[in-house]
């Protein structure tokens, strides 16, 4: 099935796909795999396109599947994400996680206000207290319900190069 629409990116002067190369970018060489709903880069006119892709809906049996870790933290990845990058903002949301676009990794961003969060292979370390808030979901469009969730988290993660950080979020972005 067809998961992605794709929209011109002018981001950061040819530098839209994170650090892939300049002779891969002209081979246009950034495709995800094989399948149909990944995103192969193209490059027409000058223009560099990202990828829209689709949110899949709660019925949708990817969404019940256990995920993996990403092990692998390389130009696909670095794709992935900038393409969930420009779904999130199409749709005006809070967060992403992978399996929401058809991907099944350890993996989700979180935009509030101008800051960006990406964690991969999140690990929760500490919760403390509690708080009850209305949050909707992007795989159930339309709907909204209180969820209880701790006030603070403490969180182990790594960058999209790998890289290990800890975090500290309080309130939504708990």
């Amino acid at each position: 099935r067809e998961n992605k629409k794709l929209v011109p990116f002018s981001g950061d002067g040819g530098n839209a796909f994170g650090n892939v190369s300049e002779k891969s970018r002209l081979q246009g060489r950034h495709g995800l795999c094989r399948h149909q709903s990944c995103h192969i880069a193209i490059i027409a006119k000058g223009v560099f396109y990202m990828a829209l892709r689709n949110i899949l809906n709660e019925s949708d049996p990817i969404l019940h599947k256990v995920c993996r870790p990403v092990e692998k933290f390389d130009e696909r990845l670095w794709q992935l994400l900038d393409d969930m990058h420009e779904t999130l903002d199409k749709a005006q949301g809070v967060g992403l996680a992978a399996p929401q676009v058809g991907f099944l990794r350890r993996l989700f961003i979180m935009s509030i206000g101008d800051d960006y969060t990406e964690c991969i292979n999140p690990k929760i370390l500490e919760e403390k207290g509690t708080q009850e808030c209305v949050e909707g979901c992007l795989s159930s469009p339309g709907e909204y319900g209180l969820v209880n969730r701790p006030q603070t988290v403490k969180l182990q993660a790594q960058d999209r190069n790998g890289k290990y950080f800890i975090i500290t979020a309080s309130a939504l972005k708990a």
